[in-house]
């Protein structure tokens, strides 16, 4: 659904255009929330050539992403260079804090296939001096190595995805329940479609070369206020259960292990503290051309997902 007033270029499912024979342009993290809308914009404008280096071809055959796909893991430096051989750009994000090396792996095979630009996904708590947790250290180390990779660069920093509220799907189908940590903590989350869209630009117009941008969302929302967003949309009644820190420490060492676990407690005691509420200040809009997209207008586009 494109919103009144928005382009129609915030789709990212509509049909690619035919394969171009332009610029190649490298998406790492292909299959990611915001690097799938990447490979599908750049295929959709018909002037590049999307190529994408994932861990899981399959995956990307099932999103349906355009390109050729690369399996590979980012600790193979020269597997990364055959895949970036001839590309004008690349995307690069990663997605271990205890892989930092994983930056470096993708600037150097870069540099080597004589890559001109790179674009970073980043985070905007970097910003906060008062974070200083495994995640926000590694981003901006990660941001570091970018600007001294002897690369034009590009990084957008970015609050959490609206994507992110998916995690809640298993419980809303099966018991109508939202449990989260934080339930008044707001959040300017951001449509991954509108970080997308930046990133094509920033991938295919030098006058975004050695900027730095901030992308939020265009309003701050607790997990409460979100459940009352997804149920509205859903039209049906849902209960949103404050987990504890405990609680949620157990649930990301699981998934994450004990050292991701603690800085993900440690962003979301800098949440309720009002840290990653500021809403989008015209950067995201004057970028886009238009509104960035609402968390509602996310959720109605995602409505099967929940149901």
């Amino acid at each position: 659904m494109t919103a009144p007033g928005t382009q129609a270029a915030y789709r990212t499912d509509d049909p690619p255009a035919a394969p171009a024979s332009g610029p190649k342009i490298v998406v790492t993290g292909a299959t990611g929330a915001v690097g799938r809308h990447v490979a599908r914009l750049l295929a959709q404008r018909g002037t590049e050539r999307p190529g994408l280096f994932v861990r899981d071809p399959d995956k990307a055959a099932a999103l349906g992403l355009p390109g050729p796909a690369v399996r590979g893991d980012y600790a193979d430096r020269e597997l990364l260079r055959r895949a970036l051989d001839g590309a004008d750009a690349v995307f690069v994000v990663t997605a271990n804090p205890l892989r930092p090396e994983d930056d470096e792996n993708i600037l150097a095979a870069a540099r080597a296939a004589g890559v001109r630009h790179a674009v970073k996904l980043s985070w905007c708590g970097v910003a906060d001096p008062g974070a200083d947790d495994l995640v926000a250290r590694w981003n901006r180390r990660s941001e570091e190595v970018l600007r001294d990779s002897g690369l034009s660069w590009t990084v957008l920093r970015i609050r959490t995805p609206m994507s992110n509220a998916l995690a809640w799907a298993p419980s809303i189908r099966e018991r109508g329940v939202v449990r989260a940590l934080g339930g008044a903590s707001r959040t300017a989350c951001v449509d991954p479609r509108d970080v997308a869209a930046v990133a094509v630009a920033a991938l295919t117009e030098p006058r975004h070369a050695g900027r730095t941008y901030a992308l939020a969302g265009p309003e701050a929302l607790s997990p409460r206020e979100q459940t009352a967003v997804l149920a509205e949309v859903l039209g049906r009644r849902l209960e949103f259960e404050e987990i504890t820190e405990e609680e949620a420490r157990a649930g990301w060492s699981r998934r994450y292990g004990e050292r991701i676990a603690e800085a993900l407690v440690a962003g979301a005691r800098r949440r309720a503290g009002g840290a990653a509420a500021a809403r989008d200040e015209g950067t995201l809009a004057e970028l886009l051309g238009r509104r960035p997209g609402t968390f509602t207008e996310w959720t109605t586009d995602h409505v099967g997902e929940f149901s």
